[in-house]
């Protein structure tokens, strides 16, 4: 919802290389259509093979971490996509890479999230809480390198909400953000928003059909958006734009419209909801499945999605995020899709 503030991590190469990576890795939600990965051609890659030999010695998304723990870095660097190759020389990439990777014993494999024709990994080192990030464009070019140190927020970690929670849609949902670590789940580095969800909806792999700088060709798009507890209505915003996809996102209202319920102490936020499309007004009783309004894209939101989270306090800035209990023993986390029949 809010942008991050900036992170102590190391980066290689630049992580900026297509609007698609840069919604995912800095807003709330991800952005629309990445840019282009250009094709390899008959013509010498500089080593004496043509591209199609060097695609035979292609590292696959799943092999990324055996192949820089085995050192494998000059091939690595040679898959990486040229406007990252630009960014870093093969002699700093390989230099980073080893300082980083000095006493990991392992990198396991945490996430994957495919979506709108990019393939992001995420592995962790259970050894000295490394994570390592990769985003994969067509014909498996490393568009994204990421390592990070991740903090951890053990004991906050195993603080579950004393209520457990519906999820506020029916359909199918694909988790974009979600999880408790910064890779897995940008809003942790920040305790206000440490367990929130962005929730997004996606068909064969893409979260828009048609114009994708358009609301209405957003899968999640007016949606409706249910109360996942029985509780008092406390805030409603109703009246902000929508943001149109692909175009600026605003941070003077970072929730955008929002309804925020109080459920005997701690209080559910969903965010970012279509403008005018809050059916419940402040002091409302509002049951479990109660609609309350519709999916939107208002707000900190850079395309339409549900932001979700828990607090101890009606002051989204002021509280604390709690992590969410949800009824039938969900535990959605980044890449899964969670399935709830309608009534």
């Amino acid at each position: 919802m809010s942008k991050p503030t900036p992170r102590r991590y190391k980066t290689i190469g630049a992580i900026l290389v297509t609007g698609a990576i840069t919604g995912m890795l800095t807003a709330c939600g991800g952005d629309a259509k990445p840019a282009a990965t250009p094709q390899p051609t008959e013509q010498s890659s500089g080593n004496g093979q043509t591209e199609t030999e060097t695609e035979n010695t292609k590292i696959k998304p799943a092999d990324l971490a055996k192949a820089i723990m085995d050192g494998e870095y000059s091939l690595i660097y040679k898959q990486l996509s040229p406007d990252f190759r630009t960014q870093v020389s093969e002699a700093d990439f390989t230099a980073i890479a080893a300082d980083t990777l000095a006493g990991v014993e392992s990198l396991q494999e945490s996430s994957i999230l495919k979506l709108n024709g990019l393939e992001q990994r995420l592995w962790l080192s259970s050894s000295n809480g490394i994570g390592m990030f990769a985003a994969f464009g067509e014909n498996d070019v490393i568009a994204a390198l990421q390592f990070q140190m991740l903090e951890q927020h053990v004991e906050s970690d195993k603080l579950y909400t004393k209520t457990a929670y519906d999820f506020p849609m029916h359909g199918d949902w694909f988790v974009f953000w979600g999880g408790t670590n910064v890779f897995d789940n940008y809003h942790y580095a920040h305790p206000s928003q440490r367990y929130a969800y962005d929730l997004i909806q996606e068909k064969d792999g893409m979260s828009y059909e048609g114009d994708p700088t358009k609301n209405e060709s957003y899968h999640a798009f007016g949606q409706e958006v249910v109360a996942p507890a029985d509780g008092t209505v406390v805030e409603v915003v109703n009246d902000i734009a929508d943001n149109e996809p692909v175009g600026v996102m605003n941070e003077k209202a970072p929730a955008g419209n929002v309804v925020i319920i109080d459920h005997g102490g701690e209080y559910s936020y969903l965010a970012h909801l279509k403008k005018g499309s809050a059916i419940v007004k402040v002091g409302d009783q509002v049951k479990r499945g109660d609609k309350i309004g519709e999916v939107g894209n208002s707000g900190n939101s850079s395309e339409a999605h549900m932001h979700f989270q828990v607090s101890d306090g009606s002051d989204l800035y002021e509280s604390s995020s709690i992590r969410v209990k949800w009824s039938n023993d969900l535990e959605p986390t980044r890449g899964k899709t969670v399935s709830i029949a309608g009534k």
